[in-house]
């Protein structure tokens, strides 16, 4: 066990438990108000002993996290530190989060995309609150902090900076946008949250699956910690196994297709004349440098793309190379709009073939030589002139999104 630093929301500090080796699949752990990275000990040993490399957090105002001299304890300044917390991690995790903890992760992972966890296991997070049950729970935990040593374990002003309600319309409107792996557990006994309610919230989540607890109250994970741990490492093998998805040849073309996804890569279109002199184009990643003397490049087009057969046949093409700014024309060339240039700002280059304006950068080539690349066309072509503007950013496309740089 090694204690672990992150820096929050605001510069806050944060502090964290880890077990096993961090260069294992993560697992982030996030805690309720009121309680520590403490309640997860449990869930923590047994992951280790599954393989998963466990970080337990604790939420600010809580546990070793820093207490924010200005009292700042809104729902936002928990979203940020969580979202600071996951680029901070090495690799995406699998975040597990329980009650107020759960409300937190559901927001951060369906506002923000996907891209920051590889799952995500509500435990105890009730999707809807009875005004009268929140008001109770606030008073028991009030209660139970004041006058004893846990007022030292967590800052009681968190439960002024929560607005339950409004939190709860937020997590219901963000759980409809999750596209990780989901599972939410359910005490039986719950007196927070109905099984019909728990359900209906599931249903909502794509890709979710839902298990009960038979006899766990509100607090399954910690006070029936050998189910709920037995449920998790079961949902972890079976939905974010420790080994990788494996291709081989003739087999699972997904896998492989998501493989490839993992090379992340710049975004271009590919333009030229047609026999009439109409411009064409098409969005490509496949796209490479092979040679500066002589100087050239390649860029592979699907043989089903409707401007294909213009594009093996042409003498002269342009790559354009887009910025961030042009993600709209990456959709248009995509598609099967008609006229893709007609909402498109393009000019006709020096070599004469069509050139869009704005764009990162732009090779015009004549062709030399068109290989057969089973089902694209792998165009080579021989860079006449290049042009580029050093103070755009690239437009990014990484597993199947488009991507922006990040500037530590």
């Amino acid at each position: 066990m090694i204690e672990r630093a992150f820096t929050g929301f605001g510069g806050l500090p944060l502090g964290a438990l880890t077990w096993g080796d961090p260069d294992l699949p993560p697992v982030l752990l996030l805690h309720g108000i009121g309680e520590t990275r403490e309640a997860w000990t449990d869930a923590a040993h047994a992951l280790e002993q599954a393989g998963r490399h466990v970080i337990a957090l604790d939420l600010r105002g809580h546990g070793s996290s820093g207490r924010p001299a200005d009292g700042n304890y809104a729902f936002d300044a928990f979203v940020g530190d969580l979202r600071a917390v996951l680029a901070q991690l090495a690799a995406r995790p699998v975040v597990v989060a329980a009650s107020f903890g759960g409300w937190l992760a559901t927001a951060v992972l369906g506002e923000d995309g996907g891209h920051l966890a590889s799952g995500l296991v509500l435990a105890d997070a009730p999707p809807t609150v009875d005004p009268d049950v929140a008001r109770d729970i606030a008073d028991a935990l009030r209660q139970r902090a004041a006058g004893t040593a846990r007022s030292d374990v967590w800052d009681m002003r968190v439960l002024d900076g929560i607005e339950a309600d409004a939190v709860a319309r937020r997590v219901r409107d963000a759980a409809t946008r999750l596209a990780v792996p989901t599972l939410f557990v359910h005490g039986s006994k719950s007196a927070v949250t109905e099984v019909g309610a728990a359900e209906s919230f599931v249903a909502c989540i794509a890709n979710a699956e839902f298990a009960q607890i038979e006899g766990a109250g509100h607090f399954a994970a910690t006070g029936h910690a050998e189910a709920f741990n037995a449920v998790l490492l079961d949902f972890l093998e079976r939905r974010v196994p420790l080994m990788p998805p494996e291709y081989r040849e003739g087999t699972d073309p997904r896998t492989l297709r998501d493989a490839l996804g993992c090379f992340a890569t710049g975004v271009t279109i590919v333009t030229a004349f047609d026999a009439e002199g109409a411009p064409v184009g098409l969005t490509a990643n496949s796209f490479t440098s092979v040679s500066l003397d002589p100087p050239l490049l390649l860029v592979c087009v699907a043989r089903q793309a409707a401007t294909a057969a213009v594009l093996e046949t042409a003498e002269r093409f342009a790559v354009n190379v887009l910025q961030i700014g042009q993600q709209p024309a990456s959709n248009r060339f995509a598609s099967r709009v008609e006229d893709r240039f007609a909402a498109t700002d393009w000019q006709v280059g020096e070599m004469g073939v069509p050139v869009l304006a704005g764009s990162l950068s732009t090779f015009e080539c004549a062709r030399h030589e068109v290989h057969n690349g089973g089902d694209h066309i792998i165009l080579v072509g021989r860079v006449i002139k290049a042009t580029f503007e050093p103070r755009r950013d690239p437009l990014l496309y990484f597993r199947g999104k488009y991507r922006r740089l990040h500037f530590a």
